[in-house]
């Protein structure tokens, strides 16, 4: 059986992948089929359907807001029973499709569409996708696209004219209606926008936070933040319905800057910023007290005799493990038929969403309530920097996009895999002679095999981790880091999180993500079940009256086979574990602390949120509550296992200049529980063994290696290279 673990997690560019290792090869056809969308046939997708008449597409970036556009066209991955089919029983391949969200903006009813487009490479054919329950989607759920972003800075800039002034005087910067840089010479204001978007369905109305446009705008709010109503196609009639300066709330900007000019509005003036060592950026500054050296390189990942995994395409093999992954725009990484020795573990592990609820005094604070597959979480995957992001060994791979853009974008080194020390032995025993001596010392060196990529989704940037360890488990774990999500200071506000610097308030939020495990072990028919551990108090059966307290399994724990549709539970008191297994498996306990859900698969919940969540989360159109409602057994089915981890981060001075990665990271493990007969890393070739050969002297040792001496130091000489556009 495998086991799934939740824990809270505590505490191709310069490189010339080896022979084994080549993401622009052509992966085998078990993985082929779960590849993203190559350049072309994401061009040609766009081709066939901006030929269509009926459908009267413009293109994205130029014109007006009310027309139709192509926003999003991504690989629409094949249904899962063909898909096996296939893979398990020589079946035909499935037809590779492309999914296309089209905005129909430019019609008396607007709406958003979903279609298949097919077949690839060579598409002739496009029919709508149906979303569970039938459910149209409406035109106020679509994301923000880069028009709109344009529109509402021109908006802004028109109503912040009276206001001119009052930002001069008490910033030094105004709002300019024309381009900036964020090295702050031309002294401009910028704004970062919150959601949702309103208060009820159908409403587009979203607070903008103003700041001083510099490096690490983010930190810099400078205490104005302004309402805009933008739910017309027309931006003629967008309007500003309410704005909040330094505690308090004003009907209009006229309204604003007529107290300021009476004499009578309280203002904030902040100190002019200085432009080197800005305390938002990265530049060094202050010193270690220590005196040990910085200024040289720290300690590097190195493979002393290549490469040890292999890379075909997107088909990924090191030691046992094998998967094929993908990098959807839509929500990020994406692992498909991940087998270990060959047996299939799951069919399907992916990140599905990332929620960030915020609490705050300001109105903008207070609203906050960030779902980021709405922000185009999975195609915000920018340059993985080599050294940094990942180790100088790493195999880079690339990405391409098809997201509010009018064509495939390239994102260079968006990927990288690589395999990384863990500093920690997989396992090891010194067996003493408690003589001074020793019968035998054992250990297997630690490590893993990262499949990495990051989204960078604004101020914040999520590190996307899949680590595959020799033993077969699986590890996911996410690391958050970047700019805190940081509003104007008040008095008020240190209820709702830190004061991190003079003017600016660090606001208290709660992290979550989601995650889609559908396991398939040996097969897919699986059953779920909980394990509690729990502690007995009973007699001593050998001293007679004496009592004895011990741990033991199963006390409260819920019966296999129990016909309910869900199965969502809550940390429990004592030590809790969920298992997952095939017919007629053993199952023993382990701790477990984290939250979960069990379903059984179906096609038609692919997912358990949407791009459209974040602007329509008062109704939305994927509800993954509706997943639970089924009343379905559970036992000996294909079932899906939805795990959600988070943590909550109190900001503090320390997140400046960024949230640091130590201390906010979490994720969950999937471990093989009773699966094989003894430890599967035995199968390694990295152990060492040493035995003494003339105890008690033991002036002479057995060493046993099955790998060869390390030639030494093997870190790439060359310069850090970088480039950054995509």
């Amino acid at each position: 059986m495998w086991l799934l673990r939740f824990t809270w997690a505590l505490a191709v560019l310069g490189i010339a992948p080896s022979s084994g290792s080549d993401p622009t090869a052509s992966p085998p056809d078990m993985a082929s089929i779960f590849a993203d969308l190559s350049p072309a046939e994401l061009r040609a997708v766009r081709t066939f359907l901006m030929s269509r008449p009926e459908l009267g597409l413009s293109p994205s970036h130029a014109g007006p807001l009310a027309k139709n556009t192509l926003f999003l066209v991504e690989l629409l991955p094949p249904k899962k029973r063909l898909a096996l089919r296939h893979l398990d029983q020589g079946g035909p391949r499935p037809l590779r499709q492309a999914r296309a969200v089209i905005f129909f903006g430019g019609q008396a009813e607007p709406n958003v569409t979903e279609f298949a487009v097919g077949p690839l490479p060579q598409p002739s054919f496009y029919q709508p996708l149906r979303i569970k329950g039938s459910r149209s989607i409406p035109y106020t759920a679509r994301p923000m696209t880069q028009l709109e972003y344009e529109l509402l800075h021109r908006t802004l800039a028109e109503a912040m004219a009276p206001l001119h002034r009052l930002l001069r005087d008490s910033t030094g910067f105004w709002y300019h209606n024309g381009s900036c840089s964020a090295r702050g010479h031309q002294r401009c204001l910028t704004f970062s926008d919150i959601a949702p978007r309103g208060l009820a369905s159908g409403e587009r109305r979203t607070w903008l936070v103003l700041q001083r446009f510099v490096e690490g705008f983010f930190l810099h709010p400078v205490g104005l933040e302004v309402l805009v109503d933008h739910r017309d196609p027309d931006p003629r009639r967008w309007a500003v319905q309410q704005l909040w300066y330094n505690g308090h709330y004003f009907s209009s900007p006229r309204e604003l800057a007529e107290r300021y000019e009476q004499g009578t509005l309280a203002v904030a003036h902040l100190p002019e910023p200085p432009f080197q060592q800005l305390f938002s950026s990265y530049e060094p500054r202050g010193r270690f007290t220590t005196g040990t050296p910085t200024d040289v390189h720290g300690a590097k990942v190195c493979e002393p005799q290549g490469q040890r995994y292999r890379l075909r395409g997107n088909y990924l093999e090191y030691g046992g493990w094998s998967l094929a992954f993908r990098l959807r725009s839509s929500a990020g990484l994406q692992l498909f038929n991940l087998r270990f020795n060959g047996e299939r573990v799951a069919y399907e592990v992916s990140v599905q969403e990332a929620i960030a609820f915020y609490g705050g005094h300001t109105p903008a604070a207070m609203q906050t309530k960030y779902m980021d597959a709405g922000w185009g979480m999975g195609s915000v995957t920018y340059e993985l920097a080599r050294g940094i992001d990942c180790p100088d060994t790493a195999t880079f791979v690339d990405a391409h996009h098809l997201y509010d853009a009018d064509g495939p974008v390239r994102f260079s080194s968006a990927i990288c895999i690589f395999e990384l020390p863990t500093g920690v032995p997989l396992r090891r025993h010194f067996d003493s002679d408690f003589q001074g001596g020793f019968h035998f010392y054992a250990g297997l060196e630690g490590q893993a095999l990262v499949l990495r990529t990051t989204s960078t989704v604004y101020n914040y940037d999520y590190i996307w981790d899949f680590l595959l360890y020799p033993n077969g488990v699986m590890e996911a774990k996410v690391h958050a880091t970047g700019f805190i999500h940081a509003t104007f200071y008040t008095p008020q506000g240190r209820r709702y999180g830190s004061r991190v610097h003079s003017h600016v308030l660090g606001n208290l939020h709660t992290h979550l993500v989601h995650y889609k495990v559908d396991l398939d072990i040996a097969g897919t028919g699986n059953s779920f079940e909980t394990m509690d551990v729990s502690f007995e108090n009973i007699s001593n059966p050998w001293s007679p009256g004496a009592r004895v307290v011990q741990p033991c399994r199963a006390v409260g724990g819920t019966a296999r086979g129990a016909r309910v549709g869900r199965w969502v539970l809550t940390p429990p008191q004592h030590p809790q574990m969920w298992v997952c297994a095939w017919q007629g498996a053993d199952r023993a306990p382990v701790p477990r602390r984290y939250h979960l859900a069990v379903t059984r698969h179906h096609e038609n919940e692919p997912s358990s949120s949407s791009i459209y969540a974040q602007n329509e989360p008062w109704d939305p159109l994927v509800s993954f509550e509706s997943f639970l409602r089924n009343n379905e057994t559970i036992e000996d089915q294909d079932l899906v296992a939805w795990v959600t981890v988070g943590f909550l981060h109190v900001p503090h001075a320390e997140d400046i200049p960024n949230t640091a990665t130590p201390g906010n990271a979490v994720g969950f493990f999937l471990r093989p529980f009773n699966f094989f007969d003894e430890d599967p890393s035995v199968a390694s070739r990295s152990p060492v063994i040493v035995r003494p050969l003339d105890p008690p002297a033991f002036s002479r040792l057995d060493v046993q290696r099955w790998t060869p001496a390390s030639p030494g130091p093997c870190v790439a000489p060359g310069p850090f290279t970088y480039n950054g556009t995509y």
